[in-house]
């Protein structure tokens, strides 16, 4: 497990390697290290963990979206790295506003890993969160004409209504 001391270490290997700017905060809290980073170098971040770190990354682990409705920046897309050799956990976050996540401001990380390519597809297709790079983004569980992306936390709560017997006579059926 990486305590606190492990990720200001881990800070600041990133920001020697990668640049000054790039490690935005560190963040340790019930036992979860998680570095947050400037999302256009979410990427470098990733690919140093993974291939230049002293003690790399080898494994994402996840990757999923993230509503902070109504702080801003309010989307995050979080990565779950794994150490396949010291069984170690890190996570890296990265913040976008609505406008630069559909902008297609975060690059993808399908070059690093292969799975990455279903989770990004998943987290545009909940989220709206668009990667720059990414071959074949495109809805996954959603329709392709649906509109809005239903995990955003202002996305409106509700759907068909429900034939109760006090309401039978209110409510159309799916026949009429």
């Amino acid at each position: 497990m990486i305590d606190a001391t492990g990720l200001e270490l881990i800070a600041r290997s990133v920001r020697q390697a990668v640049g000054e700017g790039t490690v935005r905060d560190t963040i340790h809290a019930h036992g979860q290290a998680t570095l947050d980073v400037a999302p256009e170098s979410a990427r470098n971040v990733l690919g140093f963990l993974r291939d230049h770190a002293d003690e790399p990354f080898d494994f994402l682990a996840s990757l999923h979206g993230c509503d902070y409705f109504p702080a801003e920046p309010r989307l995050a897309v979080h990565y779950q790295l794994l150490s396949t050799e010291r069984r170690e956990r890190l996570g890296v976050r990265t913040r976008l506003t609505v406008e630069a996540a559909e902008a297609g401001t975060l690059p993808t990380v399908t070059d690093l890993w292969a799975t990455a390519d279903f989770q990004e597809k998943e987290t545009f297709d909940f989220f709206g969160v668009r990667f720059d790079g990414h071959e074949d983004l495109r809805r996954l569980h959603m329709p392709e004409d649906y509109e809005g992306h239903p995990q955003r936390r202002d996305f409106p709560i509700g759907g068909e209504p429900v034939l109760y017997t006090f309401n039978e006579h209110t409510t159309p059926r799916w026949y009429e």
